[in-house]
């Protein structure tokens, strides 16, 4: 069985560190995921039994691929330590699908923001006809921090919900761009690994 020398030693040794970011970026990807999720906040807003469930349809979307990019960066250490053909194809296809997928979450949540904060804002202004009182109601402008009940006029829940969906964007765009370096990585080592051993 080849190895790599040369040149190819450093892919492969940078392969493996960038597994390792890419694993830790995948961490902080399901954090976010599960603190825009959990979000003391963001949950006391979306509670209740009529509430729009379209933001945590990304929230979800971003977990899964936390773990996903999680999983798939130990393979890829473990492609890249063992030279292993078979899992860094493996790798680069898995890293295909999870760059798709977070793609179309960031189209979904960027095509879908503007109905996100209307479902939110006629979801509360239902509420609040129905029952003044409502701790829901309560929660939702100390959250947004109205000064005056006026649904579906106010600026503020537009500024809160952008706010969360830029984070799951920008973080989005921080991992695809990784990932394509790590494809890229992969590619060129797996190219190495079959060339050394048709050398032998």
């Amino acid at each position: 069985m080849g190895k790599v020398e040369g040149g190819m030693k450093c892919v492969k040794y940078l392969l493996f560190v960038f597994n390792f970011i890419f694993w830790l970026m995948g961490s902080f990807v399901l954090a976010v995921g599960l603190w825009l999720r959990f979000d003391p906040e963001t949950v006391s807003l979306l509670n209740g039994e009529k509430a729009p469930d379209t933001f945590f349809i990304g929230v979800y979307i971003l977990i899964g691929a936390g773990s996903l990019v999680m999983l798939v960066g130990f393979f890829g250490c473990c492609g890249a330590v063992r030279e292993s053909q078979c899992l860094l194809g493996s790798f680069f296809a898995c890293l295909l699908i999870i760059f798709g997928a977070e793609v179309a979450a960031g189209v979904f949540g960027f095509l879908n923001k503007d109905k996100i904060i209307e479902d939110v804002q006629n979801f509360y202004s239902t509420t609040y006809n129905e029952n003044n009182n409502s701790t829901l109601i309560v929660s939702y402008q100390k959250v947004v921090s109205k000064k005056r009940i006026d649904f579906g006029s106010s600026l503020a829940e537009i500024d809160f919900f952008n706010s969360k969906l830029y984070i799951i964007g920008y973080v989005g765009i921080g991992i695809a761009g990784v990932m394509i370096i790590g494809m890229i990585f992969s590619m060129v080592l797996c190219c190495a690994i079959r060339n050394s051993r048709e050398v032998i």
